[in-house]
Formats: structure tokens, C-alpha cells, sequence
């Protein structure tokens, strides 16, 4: 759809490589100081404690670290380094350390590369810890020419980036229908925040670009726009207009809800439940994060969240959560909920920052 601009709000882009979490603390393991060092067993960790050490040792090991994941079988934080100096140091704060060949800045200038040479509408390339690779993804409607031109780029990158083809198009989620509404589309309220005492929501902000004035299922006009960015991100803040309710929940579509009391960083394997208006809810993992999607139009977006989470048109600015948190707004992707594909969200971190909001 054409998009009408909305004034925006530059926010900084979410890293590339490590997320921090705001959770419990991790300390690290203090040697005897008559005995030499050893390297300690993995230990096992929540998600937000990983992401808590992750954020440590990213500081300590600087350019040293190569990115990190968490491994959801053994509950362990994988961190990739480029030496055994670094490994050591990994393993002895109590995580598991990965040799690897490529650092974060071979990886950033492998997605510069391919922003200069192959910008092609329905395209998504993500940096992805788990293989050390900048993956590259082309939908269904890049042509033969385009996938050449594709195979040629990534080709030069050589073991730095990989080429995949997707059955699904590269969308923002956006449909006709009730739930969220304005005009003749629908999206999905993500997460209810404030703003000085006064309360607002946000979404996708493909939709606020698009829509001004909100109504909900029913059809009483519920918000009107206060803030939007789309596509230098994909959020859009609305404020409450109308008396209603507006609790920090999630809709979990079974009679019951999802309390939400803060928001967190997404993690590479951290486990996350989208919910929307259209398939209502779903789990996954995120799989990788800062990923740039061309959505086609001139719509690139950059600094999301991948997941294995399907969704489908009206699910976009739908809540992505994990337990207690809020994570990401639902941008677009590919597939459906039925042959399986993979959605983008927004982190709301970064929403929240840009908006001047907070959950509540």
C-alpha cells in the first residue's frame, strides 16, 4: 500500500551482536590465588541471566567477541570469540566459549556490501550467531536476474554470508477487518504504555503511516496518532482518546491474559509468544537479530528482530513477549500460519526509548 509520511523520530539502531537484558545478575568466578585458574562448566542459565553475562562480557572482551546465542537445550550462554585467550576468559565467567573465523566488523562490512550491491525489493539479510554468517534471504518474487545478481554478491563474500530462498513474499502485515481499525485496515495493538501519567498504545508503525484515527472492534474511535517512524523503524504510538480500559496485557485468546511489567532485549534463542488479531497466538524462537528487510516500495527497515514465529496480514504491531516482558512489535515476513514462515518485529525497547514511553 502507499504509505502517507508521518513526521518521525530517528532511534538508534539495535546492535548487531549482543543483547543486553534487564535481569538478574551473573558474577563471575574468582580463581584461588594459590592455584592456577580453570576453566569452569558451562552454568546454567534463564534467558535474562544470559543476557546479563552476555552484556558483561561483551564490554570485557571488546572486539574480541563475535557474537552470542542462547542454547535453549542446555541453558547455556554460547559465546564466539577469535582466539583461545578470549575462550578462556568466557569459560571461566561461566559460558560456553565458540572459536570462530569471523568478527562482528567483517560481518558489518559483509551487510554494507550488500546494501551497496544488492539492495533488491523482497530481501532480508540477518546476522546470525549461530553459524558465524550474515544470512541472505530472497522471497518468491525475486526474479531469476535478481537471484544471479544475489548469488554473485553473496559468492564474494565468501564464508562470511550465506543465500537462501524463502516460499513466502516479504509483507508488512496489514489487512482489512476489525480488531485495531481505521479506514479499511486492521493491525493488532502491541503494548499499552504512558507517557507523563497519560496513557497511549503502540503498533506497527506501517499502519500509523497509513492510518490516523483508531477504533476498536467494536467501532468506537478509541486513539489518534502521536508519533510514527516507518520505514527507518516500524513503530507508531497512539493515544488514547476515548475512556477505556487499558491494562499492560496480552491477550492470550484462551479467557485469560498475560501480565506485562517491563520490556526486554531480544537474545538469539531466546523463547518468545507473538499474539494478533487474525492467528491469535503463536511461539517461537528469535533467531537472529538487527536484520534489514526490504519490503519493497523503498520500504527497507533496519535493526529487527527475526523469529521462526509465523503471523499474517493484521497481526502486524501484535505483542511479541517472553513470560513477563515485552520484546517486539509485529512488523512483516513471510508464510502463514499454516505452511509456517517468519515474522520481523520491532524491538519495543527501541520504541520506547524513541517515544519517550514506558510499559504500564
Amino acid at each position: 500500500m502507499k504509505h502517507r509520511r508521518i513526521p518521525k523520530r530517528r532511534a538508534a539502531l539495535a546492535g548487531a551482536g549482543i543483547a543486553a537484558l534487564v535481569a538478574a545478575g551473573v558474577t563471575f568466578q574468582s580463581a584461588n590465588a594459590s592455584e592456577p585458574a580453570k576453566a569452569s562448566a558451562p552454568e546454567t542459565l534463564s534467558v535474562s541471566a544470559a543476557g546479563k553475562l552476555a552484556s558483561t562480557l561483551a564490554k570485557d572482551l571488546g572486539a574480541d567477541s563475535a557474537g552470542t546465542y542462547y542454547d535453549t537445550k542446555s541453558k547455556n550462554l554460547v559465546v564466539n570469540v577469535l582466539d583461545e585467550a578470549a575462550a578462556k576468559a568466557v569459560e571461566k565467567a561461566g559460558a560456553k566459549a565458540r572459536v570462530v573465523a569471523n568478527s562482528l566488523s567483517e560481518l558489518k562490512s559483509a551487510r554494507s556490501t550488500l546494501k551497496t550491491d544488492a539492495t533488491i525489493p523482497g530481501t532480508a539479510w540477518v546476522t546470525d550467531p549461530t553459524t558465524n554468517k550474515v544470512v541472505v534471504t530472497a522471497d518468491r518474487t525475486v526474479s531469476k536476474a535478481e537471484w544471479a545478481t544475489l548469488t554473485k554478491v553473496v559468492d564474494g563474500l565468501g564464508a562470511k554470508a550465506e543465500l537462501k530462498r524463502s516460499k513466502g513474499e516479504y509483507k508488512p502485515f496489514i489487512a482489512g477487518g476489525d480488531a485495531i481499525t481505521g479506514g479499511s485496515g486492521r493491525c493488532s495493538l502491541g503494548f499499552n504504555v504512558v507517557k507523563g501519567g497519560e496513557p497511549f498504545f503502540l503498533t506497527a508503525g506501517h499502519c500509523t503511516e497509513g492510518i490516523s484515527t483508531w477504533s476498536d472492534s467494536s467501532g468506537k474511535e478509541i486513539g489518534t496518532n502521536a508519533d510514527s517512524s516507518f520505514p527507518d523503524n516500524d513503530y507508531g504510538l497512539v493515544k488514547y482518546t476515548a475512556e477505556v480500559a487499558h491494562p499492560s496485557e496480552v491477550n492470550l485468546y484462551n479467557g485469560s491474559t498475560q501480565k506485562i511489567s517491563g520490556a526486554a532485549e531480544a537474545t538469539v534463542g531466546m523463547e518468545v509468544t507473538r499474539s494478533g488479531s487474525t492467528t491469535q497466538v503463536h511461539d517461537g524462537k528469535v533467531t537472529g537479530l538487527d536484520a534489514t528487510v526490504n519490503y519493497g516500495n523503498g520500504d527497507i527497515v533496519n535493526g529487527l528482530i527475526q523469529t521462526d514465529v509465523c503471523a499474517e496480514p493484521g497481526d502486524s504491531g501484535g505483542s511479541l513477549f517472553s513470560g513477563s516482558s515485552a520484546v517486539g512489535l509485529t512488523s512483516g515476513g513471510s508464510g502463514d500460519c499454516t505452511s509456517g514462515g517468519e515474522t520481523f518485529f520491532q524491538p519495543v525497547t527501541e520504541a520506547l526509548s524513541a517515544t519517550g514511553t514506558e510499559i504500564g
